[in-house]
This record gives C-alpha cells, structure tokens and sequence, in this order.
C-alpha cells in the first residue's frame, strides 16, 4: 500500500510562483529529486515530459524575444537619424527667426525675401546603397511615416516630440528585451540540468534494482 501511494504522489509543480518583471515564470531548481518526484518508487516519464514542454515554451519565447530585440536594433538607428535631421531643422529655422528679430521691419521684409529664396541641399536615401540630391525648402513642417503606408504632417516642434517619445519607448523596450532574454536562457539552462538530473536519477534506480534482483537469485 505505501509503495502504491507513493507512485501515485504527484510531483510539485514544474514553474515556481517567481516571475520577472515581465511575467515569464522562473524555473526552480531541483536539488532532491526523489523528494520533487514523489519517492523512490515514483515514474518519471510525465515529468521528463513537462520538462520538455516547459523547455519548448521557453524556447518559443526565447525565439520570439530574440527577433524582437533584432527588430529595435534595427529601428532605433534610424529614429536617431530621422530625430537628428528634424532637430537640425528646427534649429536651422529657429536660428532664422532669432535673427530675424533682431533687425528693423524694412530689414526683417529683406531677410523674408532673401530666405524664401534660400534652400538646403542634401542627399536622400533611395535604398541601401543609392542616394540622390534634394534641395529642401526652408518649413516649419515635416512629414513622418508612421508605418503601414501611413504618412502624416507634422510642425517641427511636434515631430521632435514625437520621434523623443518614440526614441525612449524603443530604448526601453530594448532594455527590457534584452533583460527578458539573459532571463530566459537562464531558465533554459536550469531546465536542461534538471532534466539531466531526474533522467540521471531514473537511470540509477533502475540500475540499483537490477543489482538487488541479481543478488536474490
């Protein structure tokens, strides 16, 4: 009867209740195993197997967690660039307008004049390696794509606020990406050492009892 309820002792659950900031559960580590597993009589087949799904799930987030953080590698670069290039025009146009006031009206209606007429010249990006000149006219307005073909005006005020929230918020993610994934492969590897241990344990057992039944005969 003892031998029977012991197989019949349900190990502890495979996930303890810890968790990271993000909610991924924290692998425990099994120091006795005949103790996780119920005893020395325990099957060790369904928690081989809950081992094994606890790994995929870790793995499947792993994946995903891994192609985000590559996608924000990608995108804040280039939300640094488009920052840099609204800010310079803001600067641009801000330094004009202080100029501007600094002078009498008959000077300050010149100045309109001389700098309507006035452009920057630049390059922009075609595709990866082919650019092509543009001359751009002094604004107070810019146009962002926002994704999904979706492209909006914007004041250059607006649009430096915009891609600094933009900025941060992708800063962050990719700190806390990144945190997620040295997270997860830490449970990663405790699950496989686990696994490791318990198929060690079964392998001993069986080794054990074959012992005892050679020396009874």
């Amino acid at each position: 009867m003892a031998t029977t309820e012991i197989q019949k002792a349900k190990p502890r659950a495979i996930f303890s209740d810890e968790k990271n900031p993000r909610g991924i559960p924290k692998a425990p580590f099994i120091a006795d195993v005949e103790e996780y597993l119920g005893g020395e009589d325990a099957e060790v087949e369904s928690t081989l197997k809950a081992f094994q799904d606890a790994l995929a799930k870790y793995r499947y987030m792993d994946g995903n967690l891994s192609q985000r953080r590559a996608s924000l590698e990608d995108k804040i670069p280039d939300i640094k660039k488009t920052l840099d290039m609204v800010v310079y025009l803001k600067e641009r146009r801000d330094g004009k307008s202080k100029s501007s006031d600094d002078d009498d009206l008959e000077d300050d209606l010149e100045d309109d004049d001389e700098s309507a007429s006035k452009t920057t010249k630049t390059t922009f990006e075609l595709n990866d390696t082919l650019y092509a000149e543009a001359e751009l006219e002094d604004s107070d307005t810019v146009y962002l794509w926002l994704g999904a073909n979706v492209m909006l005006s914007y004041s250059l005020q607006s649009a430096v606020q915009l891609l600094e929230s933009k900025l941060s918020a992708a800063s962050d993610n990719l700190t806390s990406t990144i945190e997620d994934l040295e997270f997860l492969r830490e449970q990663i590897t405790v699950m496989e050492v686990n696994t490791a241990r318990v198929y060690n344990w079964d392998v001993k057992r069986r080794r054990d009892k074959r012992e005892v039944e050679e020396r009874g005969k």
